[in-house]
């Protein structure tokens, strides 16, 4: 079996192992237009337009994008905020995690999934 041969069995067998999630990257993201923001997201999104004051202590830390839902970035580029969920005794699961300028997602579900949100500046 040529080195070529054993090259591309492998790749196969990994893309296989994998779901195929090695060969394809993150699956593309559903938008969701701001109107369709919950109110507490329109102010965190006015927070980290105006750089702050934050509530929480870990706003603005960088997300590492470990399930890998996100574009692939080198590390640094996600930042994360929480959005405040009413009646939640801790920070909730959901936050806006931020890129380049213009850039916001969301997620109602602590990272499960996300939707990019169009209509930010």
């Amino acid at each position: 079996m040529t080195v070529l041969w054993r090259a591309w069995l492998a790749i196969v067998l990994l893309a296989v192992a994998t779901g195929g999630a090695f060969a394809r990257g993150p699956a593309p993201l559903e938008y969701i237009d701001l109107a369709a923001l919950p109110p507490e997201a329109i102010t965190t999104l006015a927070r980290i337009r105006a750089g702050g004051p934050f509530p929480y202590s870990r706003d603005g830390v960088v997300f590492s994008n470990r399930e890998r839902l996100l574009p692939i970035r080198p590390r640094g580029y996600y930042h994360e905020y929480t959005v405040p969920t009413p009646r939640s005794r801790d920070r909730g699961a959901r936050r806006i995690v931020t890129g380049a300028p213009g850039e916001h997602y969301w997620t109602s579900d602590h990272y499960a999934s996300f939707s990019r949100i169009r209509g930010t500046p």
